[in-house]
């Protein structure tokens, strides 16, 4: 007799999208049971103020309401739906908790950005191996950069910045073309934030071989000449500081439309392209001159954290 594997699984409502990812109990997201997506469209219904509009709302309600059914048809026995900073850093994330609780009776939750930059450690210590030696991961997300770095199976340091692609995009490259005196500045800062935050992990951060696991990533080293995708397999990619140098002056000279024609850039993310790779030179300039780009992150070290079993490190989320 054929007996059902035991499905376990995470939900991750993102700005662009929200992705339920399911595994069997004892297998690997290397080769997941299934993978839903629903497009959303978050950087949108954020307000000046930084809320959430109504329409938002309603529109992750929707992804949530899918993904539940999508579970429910599976027999999935365990999901946990996680919001990352497109939902947790609006001015109204307590209300639209609510409001979608009430609308699907799943209530989402936050990781704070430190337990974030952990999960992304495990999830790339576990895709490399031991033999990887010490390792600095970065993940460059909308709205925060986390950075992680261990020589083990954890991660010993761990921040989480307000740098992301997104919120410095709003904050400094609000206008259609930047100027060329606003993205110096913007380097400037974003150099300089970064310095801060790894000050006093020379030990850590010096020899450790840099792994990128963020989206954000991922299309910068397609943008620079890394092989595309093929059939749904990984093709291994490396992002070298100087390619980020030559690109940023000529992401800078072209409009969002325009942007989205290039190798690697989505039409969704062509907006925030530019920050996004004035903060990966900064990540890439203190932590070394290339970085791997993985394909596993978050969503992922969450998933091999509950398929580890360990219950309680998956919901803790200080």
């Amino acid at each position: 007799m054929c007996v059902a594997q035991e499905l376990v699984g995470v939900l991750d409502v993102g700005a662009f999208s929200a992705r339920l990812v399911l595994v069997e109990r004892g297998g690997s997201p290397v080769e997941p049971a299934l993978v839903h997506k629903t497009r959303l469209r978050l950087d949108r219904a954020l307000d000046t103020d930084c809320r959430l509009s109504q329409g938002g709302i309603e529109s992750i309600a929707d992804a949530v309401r899918k993904a539940n059914r999508v579970a429910a048809e599976h027999g999935a026995q365990a999901v946990f739906p996680f919001a990352t900073s497109s939902v947790r850093d609006a001015a109204n994330a307590r209300q639209v908790v609510a409001k979608v609780a009430r609308a699907t009776g799943t209530e989402l939750r936050f990781l704070s950005g430190r337990r974030e930059a952990e999960l992304s450690f495990v999830a790339a210590r576990r895709w490399y191996g031991a033999s990887a030696g010490p390792l600095v991961v970065l993940d460059v997300g909308g709205g925060t950069v986390e950075i992680a770095a261990g020589a083990g199976e954890v991660a010993t340091f761990a921040r989480s910045l307000k740098l992301g692609a997104r919120e410095m995009t709003r904050a400094w490259l609000s206008s259609e073309q930047a100027s060329a005196k606003r993205v110096d500045a913007l380097r400037a800062h974003t150099l300089d934030r970064v310095r801060e935050a790894l000050d006093g992990a020379d030990d850590l951060i010096g020899g450790s071989r840099a792994i990128g696991c963020s989206k954000v990533l991922r299309q910068l080293a397609r943008l620079a000449g890394a092989r595309p995708q093929r059939d749904g397999d990984f093709v291994p990619r490396t992002l070298h500081v100087d390619d980020l140098r030559r690109w940023i002056p000529r992401l800078a000279k072209l409009p969002a439309d325009r942007r989205a024609e290039l190798p690697g850039i989505s039409r969704c993310r062509s907006r925030q392209a530019l920050a996004g790779a004035i903060v990966a030179e900064a990540l890439l300039t203190v932590c070394g001159e290339q970085v791997d780009v993985c394909p596993w992150s978050t969503t992922e070290g969450l998933l091999l954290t509950m398929l580890d079993g360990e219950a309680a490190g998956a919901l803790r989320v200080a």
